[in-house]
This record gives C-alpha cells, sequence and structure tokens, in this order.
C-alpha cells in the first residue's frame, strides 16, 4: 500500500499497561489473574465510552482507538469487526529503551490482530546517548520494513523528547522553556536522523506544540523527500483540557496536522470515580462529552486546511 496517512484522524488511547496498573490500581508486577482481569474490565469501561459516542455521531471513518494487547486484546478483535479504526502498540511498556514488547515475535502479534495501525513509543533525543538511539533506530528500521513488505497495517511512531540533564541544566532546569525554545527543533531533528535510519512512519504522534511555525517546521521534516502523505498529530500527554486546546487549535491551522491522540484527559478522572464507586459504569460516557468536544472543536479550527471532500464530512 502507498506509505502515508493523511486523512483526518481523531484517536482515544488507553493502551497505557505499566502506569496505568500502578498509577491508577496500584498493583505491582508480576499480576494476579484477578488483577489482570480488574485492569481489562476498566479498559473495557472506557471503550463502552468511546462506543457511546460513536452512536452519537462521531464519524466512523475518522476516529479509533489506540489499545493494547495485553488488556484489551478482546476490544481489539471488537473493534476490528466493526470496522473501527485500531492501533496496537508494539513496545515494551515502561522502558526507557524501545524494545519489542513479544522479542523476535513481535511480528505473529502484529499479524494475529492486523490493527490499522501498528504504534511505537520512543524517546529518542538526538543530543542524547548515540548508542542508544542507534539500537533503537536499528529495531525500528527493522518493524518498518516488516509493515511496509508484508502490508501490515499503517506506522504510527508516537516520538517524545524528553530533556537530557544537561539541557535542563543550561535552562535553569526550566521544563516550560525546554518544551517551548529547545524542544521543538530537537523534534525535527529526531524526526530526520530516524528518516535517515530507514524508519518510515506513516504518521507522526508527537507532543504539542506553542507556535505555529514549530509546527510548520516539524510537518516539513515529516513530509521531506517526497514523503507527502506522511501525517502528523498531537498527543495529549496527560495535560489540562486547556493546555491540549491550545496545542489542537495551533496545530490545525497547519496543513499535514491531521488530528489528535488524547486519551488520560478524556477519561482518566471519570475513570477514577467509577472505581471508588462513586460512578456507575454509565457515567464513564462523561468521557465521552469531553472526547465529542474537543473533536468538535478540532474539526471547527481545521475545516479551512483539510481538503473540501474532509471539511464537508464535519457540516
Amino acid at each position: 500500500m502507498p506509505r502515508g496517512y493523511d486523512r483526518a484522524l481523531y484517536i482515544l488511547p488507553f493502551d497505557h499497561r505499566g502506569s496505568f496498573q500502578a498509577k491508577m490500581f496500584g498493583f505491582n508486577s508480576p499480576l494476579s489473574d484477578a488483577q489482570t482481569a480488574e485492569i481489562s474490565r476498566a479498559k473495557e469501561v472506557i471503550y463502552d465510552g468511546f462506543n457511546a459516542a460513536l452512536s452519537n455521531g462521531l464519524p466512523r471513518e475518522k476516529t479509533g482507538i489506540l489499545v493494547d494487547e495485553q488488556f484489551g486484546a478482546g476490544i481489539l478483535r471488537d473493534a476490528t469487526s466493526k470496522n473501527i479504526i485500531t492501533a496496537c502498540p508494539a513496545e515494551k511498556s515502561g522502558q526507557e529503551e524501545f524494545d519489542f514488547e513479544y522479542g523476535k515475535d513481535f511480528a505473529r502479534h502484529i499479524e494475529d490482530f492486523d490493527s490499522t495501525f501498528c504504534k511505537v513509543l520512543v524517546r529518542y533525543n538526538p543530543q542524547g546517548d548515540l548508542a542508544l538511539n542507534t539500537r533503537q533506530a536499528t529495531r525500528l528500521k527493522r518493524l518498518s520494513e516488516f509493515l511496509a513488505g508484508q502490508n501490515r497495517g499503517r506506522f504510527m511512531f508516537e516520538l517524545l523528547v524528553p530533556a537530557e540533564k544537561t539541557q535542563l541544566e543550561k535552562l535553569n532546569g526550566d521544563k516550560a522553556t525546554y518544551d517551548r525554545e529547545l524542544r521543538p527543533r530537537l523534534m525535527v531533528e529526531a524526526i530526520q536522523e530516524l528518516q535517515d535510519a530507514g524508519v518510515e512512519p506513516d504518521l507522526w504522534k508527537v507532543e504539542g506544540l506553542d507556535r505555529r511555525e514549530d509546527c510548520e517546521r516539524v510537518v516539513a521534516a515529516a513530509r521531506a523527500g517526497g514523503r507527502d502523505r506522511v501525517g502528523c498529530i498531537i498527543l495529549g500527554r496527560g495535560e489540562d483540557e486547556r493546555k491540549v486546546r491550545q496545542w489542537l487549535g495551533i496545530a490545525a491551522e497547519v496543513t499535514g496536522f491531521i488530528g489528535f491522540a488524547v486519551g488520560r484527559t478524556v477519561f482518566w478522572d471519570p475513570l477514577v470515580a467509577w472505581r471508588s464507586k462513586k460512578a456507575t459504569s454509565s457515567s464513564i460516557c462523561l468521557s465521552e462529552q469531553t472526547f465529542v468536544c474537543l473533536l468538535s472543536s478540532h474539526i471547527a479550527r481545521a475545516r479551512d486546511i483539510l481538503p473540501e471532500r474532509e471539511a464537508d464530512t464535519c457540516s
């Protein structure tokens, strides 16, 4: 299939694993069968909210889920049977260095679920450890070539560029300044380095940017060298709704940013309420309201930059 993905896309990610079991449930590994079932049930509740949102008018052809095999295998199979856009992570959870969740057996797991997207989360600072970056790029090239060669779904690359200690020291420890002044340039460099290493995502899932010109530079890097159909989406990074709205508003003005992947901002508080027995499972649909609101806001801002056929469907 032609590489790249440039259609509007709005993803509800709930593929969190290690952080989810620790921060939401307070569970330590290894998990018991009962603990695994409890986490899986919570993800089913999130999926119920997503399906309710679809029933209330979310555009099925533009809206999807990102969920893991460990706790969401049944969700992935159900969504695929309903022609819902799906994404499944390939990375080992909670690791600073990218590696495959299922090691050398990664290909079989991708084939078993046949999701729309295979997703990876990668921490990559181009001014960081060269050996680390090289090891990661080698594994990622292998995955990229497998997906392209076998036509096994599209490649979604979640790029995080965490600050190096020396970088923060030069900024007096100011993470906000790092995000605003240094991270955008490093994101562009990371994309270029990974492309040069043979890593070819269809879609870059990136941290929010505070300036339009930085969004433009990221898209230019993602689409360089004839990669004209490659798209970018904004991830929520667990920020509050105000900040996420700000990022989406900026990105929506830039051709090449086609949507978002916002998860914890949407589902965390309603899920906490449900688990504490302060709410019934049906009230998780509060998450639907936030998701629909984010979706509507983004579509409204994006109409001028989306192709006419896409903009018309938002009416």
